[in-house]
């Protein structure tokens, strides 16, 4: 199945507590496997395993930030972490997961936040930041 998200109305899929396994980078497009994409339908949460593809992706616009402390700080008016471009990330965390807690869309925007997970490792705390004026594809 294969759904094109709608800016302007309410989607009737979640990515919260998704994980994404792979990033692929493809020109401008990006595509990201995802462990689930929850469906809320008729009071029913059902999940399928997919793909989500993000077309006409400005690449310089897209980042992650990592942070080495949780949330970012490690006190006050701290910042500790770093920003990095898809294939930065890709190069430097090759088998890592971000487990996606909260997810935002506004306009030609969406940022996940969430745990960057690697191996038995203790997770990181990440901001991941998409610019796309295409569409935003779920291929489940």
């Amino acid at each position: 199945m294969e759904y094109i998200r709608d800016r302007k109305s309410n989607v009737t899929f979640s990515l919260h507590d998704s994980r994404i396994l792979n990033m692929e980078i493809s020109r401008d497009n990006l595509s990201l496997q995802l462990d689930r994409i929850y469906q809320y339908a008729d009071d029913e949460e059902k999940w399928y395993q997919g793909m989500i593809e993000f077309t006409k992706v400005d690449m310089e616009e897209c980042d992650i930030m990592l942070f080495n402390a949780p949330f970012g700080y490690d006190g006050e008016k701290a910042f500790s972490g770093k920003s990095m471009s898809f294939e930065e990330f890709n190069v430097e965390y090759p088998n890592a997961e971000f487990e996606i807690v909260t997810e935002g869309y506004c306009g030609y925007d969406t940022v996940f936040q969430g745990w960057i997970w690697q191996g038995d490792n203790n997770p990181l705390f990440g901001i991941m930041r998409i610019w796309n004026t295409g569409d935003m594809i779920y291929r489940i």
